[in-house]
């Protein structure tokens, strides 16, 4: 342009400084290490910019009943048997049965069942997810699970017991069935309790703008109980384990972005199929593995604090990623002009990095919900 060398060179040095791109390099990773470490304090894991990035457009939030609306930790509440069988008797070929599972249902019984006999384990184990089990004890099939597992099975169910069944669901209990020799013998009703946290925290989901469903493989007159006692106005039940991940599936299919909250075996196929997966952390590894987000903290109102870090730092690194852009558009022209002597621009470039260490380093500002436990900032 007709300009001395001196002045080409400075105004060519002080391009290279602008365009130097390190407030482009800082913007995603700066944000993501403060974002995970104050998740961390929080009980929040992030696995991935994937989560960040779904967590943004989610608009439904369907909920594993038990072990994540509830506490998981059931506790026998009531045993009833027909008139020719024993309380003990039942609980203890239950136990007998259940030994072998992990489930919280079998968890339960065997628990009550204690010492009772048979003591031992049952012959030829056999899970039915989502049904219930079976084995061989002393010589005879017994079968423990729902209803429908007894009937598809051709064992038939007394009245006293169907009647006694619906009375206990309605009432909010998880109620399973133990026949043999073709017919139901007794039936063993168990409580879990809603955590204390899930109203708030189903009220804080509604609040950042999210529906929220319960998903189980109980009965509707359960969830139902549940769901009242939660808040959650929309409830699926009876859904087998391979059912929730096609009903995920579908919800996505018809424009939905759903997010998947769980805690066991069941739900690791639903929590890969939703656009965002929350796996309470005392969960299985199954559902850890497939989740995008993993939850530490013991109380329901991680859900929606988990989602809120989320969003915040999806936000943070677009600000971050459209200050730096910016910056360079506005600045390398003046520094080709000349107008912008190299120390100038090597003290811009400086604030640019700093602007975006200092924006990502506001998340550690993040704070979670009312009622939260969680450690102290000391």
């Amino acid at each position: 342009a007709g300009r001395p060398a001196g002045f080409a060179f400075s105004a060519g040095l002080a391009v290279l400084i602008i365009a130097c791109p390190c407030a482009l390099g800082l913007a995603t990773p700066a944000a993501l290490v403060v974002a995970c470490g104050r998740g961390a304090r929080l009980g929040i894991f992030i696995k991935g910019c994937e989560a960040l990035e779904a967590s943004r457009s989610i608009d439904t939030v369907v909920l594993d009943k038990t072990g994540t609306v509830t506490t998981g930790r059931m506790t026998l509440r009531e045993i009833t048997t027909v008139a020719d069988v024993d309380e003990q008797q039942v609980l203890g070929l239950a136990a007998a049965v259940e030994r072998a599972s992990e489930h919280p249902v079998a968890a339960a019984i065997t628990a009550a069942a204690g010492d009772a006999e048979p003591a031992g384990l049952a012959d030829g184990f056999r899970a039915l997810p989502g049904l219930g089990a079976r084995g061989v004890v002393d010589g005879v099939e017994v079968i423990v699970g729902r209803e429908r597992l007894l009937r598809d099975q051709g064992l038939e169910i007394p009245p006293e017991l169907g009647a006694r069944r619906a009375a206990w669901e309605e009432a909010g209990c998880t109620v399973v069935l133990v026949g043999w020799d073709g017919r139901a013998r007794g039936a063993i009703a168990m409580a879990d309790t809603v955590r204390p946290s899930a109203p708030g925290a189903v009220a804080e989901l509604r609040r950042l703008g999210l529906r929220p469903v319960l998903l189980t493989g109980d009965s509707p007159a359960t969830a139902q109980a549940v769901a009242a006692a939660a808040g959650i106005d929309e409830v699926v039940a009876e859904v087998q384990p391979a059912g929730k991940a096609a009903y995920i599936t579908g919800l996505r299919d018809a424009g939905h972005r759903v997010a998947m909250v769980g805690d066991g075996v069941n739900d690791g196929p639903a929590l890969a199929a939703a656009t965002l997966g929350l796996a309470v952390g005392s969960g299985t590894d199954v559902a850890i593995t497939a989740a995008d987000l993993i939850l530490l903290r013991d109380d329901l109102g991680i859900v929606p604090d988990a989602i809120r870090l989320a969003r915040a730092t999806f936000t943070t690194i677009r600000r971050n990623l459209g200050w730096a852009f910016c910056y360079n558009l506005a600045a390398i022209p003046l520094a080709a002009a000349g107008l912008l002597n190299p120390l100038i621009a090597a003290a811009m470039m400086t604030l640019s990095s700093t602007f975006v260490v200092g924006n990502s380093l506001r998340l550690r500002r993040f704070r979670a919900g009312a009622g939260a436990v969680v450690e102290s900032d000391g």
